[in-house]
């Protein structure tokens, strides 16, 4: 006899993982509307995803030690290089939640965090590196 699977969790922590997600998904959208123009214009170009966490995959491409993570990352063709405008794939913000929220437990600081977070990764889609972002105090 084969029995079905059931999803994991009880109904109640399944209820509250969803609304934190959803409390994460208003943060993000709030960090977007607060970009002033134009760089709120060249979020236009880029998908933003919200993930729980990145994937093996993400984590060795970028150098990522085990047991280290990432908040965001940006994958795509930035607009400084020659023919972005032809890329094959779409231009791609990643948001990770689950690190987000656990290195930034108060509301407030994950907002700022999450902010902080989108505008670095929009940075890169603008063609600035991460030793730019540094030099600027934005690393």
């Amino acid at each position: 006899m084969v029995m079905a699977k059931r999803p994991r969790g009880s109904p109640r922590g399944i209820a509250r993982s969803n609304a934190r997600a959803l409390a994460f998904e208003r943060l993000v959208d709030r960090a977007i509307a607060s970009i002033p123009d134009p760089y709120r214009v060249a979020l236009r170009e880029v998908a933003i995803v919200i993930e729980d966490e990145p994937s093996m995959e993400q984590l060795r491409e970028n150098g990522i030690d085990p047991g280290d993570s990432l908040y965001g990352l940006y994958e795509g063709v930035s607009r400084a290089d020659y023919a972005a405008d032809w890329a094959a794939e779409p231009n791609r913000i990643s948001l990770f939640r689950l690190p987000l929220e656990a290195d930034f437990p108060d509301a407030r600081e994950l907002e700022a965090e999450v902010r902080r977070t989108v505008l670095h990764e929009l940075a890169h889609h603008l063609g600035i590196d991460d030793d730019r972002l540094e030099e600027l105090g934005a690393g």
